[in-house]
């Protein structure tokens, strides 16, 4: 059976894929496992030297790429470029140069008597076989990313894209096989939810990016095989806008990181607070820089600011979020009607006069929308961004810097940014993660985001030794006596002066 892949911005079939089975997706870990062991032995130079190669190869072929992410996704050219092309040959270069240091050993010091002269050391081991499943609206960066440091620790890696965008995958694994990495070590299964759940049961460890729903299924199949899952799920970013903010800065980041990628970013703002005294001119300026957006059929560099949403399930969830608020008293100041066109689509959407009993300020909603609520101080803009089952990521807005940073430092997510939005990304050296079950656990970046593809192994080697060690058989009483005062010496706390 195969799977017909959609340009979403014009509703064409642009390819098909396979709809692999349970009995494929087996082979193709019985490969990936056979071919690891030559793979990790290589050494980190030797694996760094192919991740280069790659990373040199998404740069000339930059075109290719953002073309494929564009047809299969319907996002813009500069979101697929500067989002996605940007990020993997950052990311290749990144864990070529830092899997050595983040999965160095390291020396333990003890102050335990036993081990006295012995060699302690942590060291990291790759799992074997990473199982990766990516969401469908970064098929580079949040899906294809992902193998990346998985592969740098020595493991094999199995990639199951979504089944909505699986073209850009099956690209780059030509390119890392031109590049020389051997054959086996990394492989796409393209298929649906059944594929993934296969997948699951073959590997060592997954890493799933995807909805909450089946960000809890995922867990619970890899909790009966008991291996690891790192999980990036859901978000419903807040962005707070103190009474002291740059207004033309805030408004600028506003409308572009709620509509950037057409609003299918799970750090996106999906939520703004903002003070009473600086409301009325916050919503001004956004309303104008929303208004001029560009929407349309992406055609090359500079021809739209945004394209149209990706899955088509998703219109709906948009559409329904939109027409609820509006139901209940909410404006649209700008968009808030579905079109009737070719494609999947929905115009970029700002919303007033909301509040905390409409879905569109508590669930994800994940598309071209920027609901902006007023509030009365800081304290009741923390108090609604934190009134929410996810954590994923935040932002603050405000030039007194200490209290900006003060708010910010209250905001339960794991990533949060002052006087900026989602960039934090970009600092692969960042770890980024989910602070509440609905949005993941887990970390992406920094050096969480590749020792969680490692096992952890502790070394003690014993260097120099009493020929017969004092606590060893045969029990004697003199020995015990000594070895009893000897542990009230070592463990008696200072006597207070």
């Amino acid at each position: 059976m195969t799977i017909a892949v959609e340009n979403p911005a014009t509703g064409r079939i642009i390819g098909t894929v396979p709809d692999l089975d349970a009995t494929a997706v087996a082979d193709a870990a019985r490969r990936a496992r056979a071919a690891q062991p030559a793979w990790q032995s290589l050494g980190y130079d030797g694996r760094a030297a192919v991740l280069r190669r790659m990373q040199r190869w998404i740069v000339d072929h930059a075109d290719t790429v953002v073309a494929t992410i564009s047809a299969e996704t319907g996002k813009a050219y500069e979101d697929a470029l500067l989002a996605e092309v940007n990020y993997g040959a950052a990311a290749f270069g990144f864990w070529a140069k830092q899997a050595p240091r983040y999965l160095a050993e390291t020396k333990v010091r003890s102050s335990q008597p036993l081990v006295a002269g012995k060699r302690l050391v942590q060291r990291y081991r790759p799992v074997g076989l990473v199982g990766v499943i990516g969401p469908w609206n970064y098929p580079l960066t949040n899906s294809f990313g992902d193998c990346i440091p998985a592969l740098a620790a020595g493991n094999a890696v199995l990639l199951k894209p979504s089944e909505v965008t699986p073209l850009t995958s099956l690209l780059l694994a030509q390119g890392l096989a031109e590049c020389g990495l051997p054959d086996g070590v990394f492989g796409v299964v393209t298929g649906r939810g059944e594929t993934g759940a296969a997948l699951v049961d073959e590997v060592d460890m997954i890493m799933f990016t995807g909805s909450t729903a089946t960000g809890r299924r995922v867990a619970a199949r890899a909790a009966e095989r008991l291996i690891p899952a790192s999980l990036e799920l859901g978000g419903k970013d807040p962005m707070i806008v103190l009474a002291d903010a740059d207004l033309e800065r805030a408004a600028t980041h506003a409308a572009y990181y709620a509509m950037f990628n057409c609003g299918q970013t799970c750090i996106s703002i999906e939520r703004c607070y903002v003070e009473e005294p600086v409301y009325a001119d916050f919503v001004d300026l956004v309303t104008a820089k929303v208004n001029a957006l560009r929407q349309g059929v992406p055609a090359g560099p500079g021809s739209v600011d945004l394209g149209s949403l990706t899955f088509p399930p998703q219109v709906d969830v948009v559409d329904r979020h939109v027409s609820e608020a509006l139901a209940a008293g909410a404006r649209a100041l700008t968009g808030g009607v579905r079109p009737e066109r070719e494609g999947h689509w929905y115009p970029p959407t700002v919303l007033v006069d909301v509040d905390h009993s409409m879905t569109i300020m508590r669930e994800e909603t994940f598309g071209p929308t920027l609901p902006i609520m007023a509030v009365p101080d800081a304290d009741e803009a923390v108090r609604l961004a934190n009134d929410s089952a996810y954590g994923l990521c935040a932002s603050v807005f405000g030039r007194d810097l200490a209290r900006a940073e003060d708010v910010a430092r209250r905001l339960e997510a794991g990533a949060v940014t002052v006087n900026d939005a989602v960039v934090n990304y970009t600092a692969l050296e960042l770890p980024m993660g989910g602070a509440k079950p609905a949005s993941g656990i887990g970390r992406r970046h920094g050096k969480d985001g590749i020792t969680k593809y490692c096992r952890q192994q502790s070394l003690l080697v014993s260097r120099w030794h009493l020929r017969r060690d004092v606590h060893t058989y045969p029990y004697r009483a003199g020995r015990t006596r000594l070895l009893r005062s000897l542990l009230a010496l070592l463990n008696r706390g200072r006597r207070r002066s």
